[in-house]
């Protein structure tokens, strides 16, 4: 009999967590869904710039139009409450409720839903965000998740009961409710710097 692989094997978020903290580098970057393991290498230098525009930008409108809100960065190990998941979305969104639990001392378990999330994708992701994670995020009912795409200069909109993805060329626009003003993000403008002459 063979031994087990990681393909045979049903992972469970406190493995993952283990994984990640044995992981001095912090590269690369372990998460499961469903029990099923997504590693990911280090992040190139646009792929970081990317998330940092959409960081940056939402929340300047959090700070300004919803205040109910929150926005935070990779890494982070949200599990929504289950014992075989663990994601690190490269940017998302919680309720204010959620992160003063997270900040009473339950840290990222106390989070069981997202407003938003935002995967950029690179090769090494692609697969894991538009179809493992993609569905994990339909499935808790993560009402809007953005697959940005800088190599296409676009990005894919899901919501939870779309069986396919909006295709966004032009603009990103999120409107939460209570929010004064819809967010928008010119994707033009996103990926300006990735593909300006030097």
């Amino acid at each position: 009999m063979g031994m087990a692989t990681s393909e045979h094997i049903y992972h469970t978020a406190d493995m993952v967590r283990e994984l990640n903290a044995a992981e001095p580098r912090h590269w690369p970057r372990y998460e499961c869904v469903y029990g099923e393991l997504l590693v990911s290498p280090a992040p190139r230098d646009w792929h970081q710039l990317v998330a940092q525009r959409v960081l940056i930008a939402l929340t300047t409108y959090v700070e300004r139009a919803h205040r109910d809100a929150l926005v935070y960065m990779a890494p982070a190990d949200v599990s929504f409450g289950r014992d075989d998941v663990v994601v690190q979305p490269d940017v998302f969104v919680v309720s204010r409720v959620e992160a003063r639990a997270g900040l009473r001392g339950e840290g990222w378990k106390a989070i069981s839903g997202l407003l938003l999330a935002v995967e950029v994708l690179s090769q090494g992701t692609r697969r894991a965000d538009r179809f493992s994670k993609r569905q994990l995020y339909q499935r808790q009912g993560v009402p809007l998740y953005w697959v940005v795409d800088p190599e296409t200069r676009t990005a894919e909109v899901w919501t939870p009961d779309a069986h396919f993805p909006a295709i966004e060329r032009e603009t990103l626009v999120w409107h939460p409710a209570g929010a004064l003003e819809p967010f928008t993000s010119d994707l033009a403008a996103l990926f300006a710097a990735l593909f300006a002459e030097p």
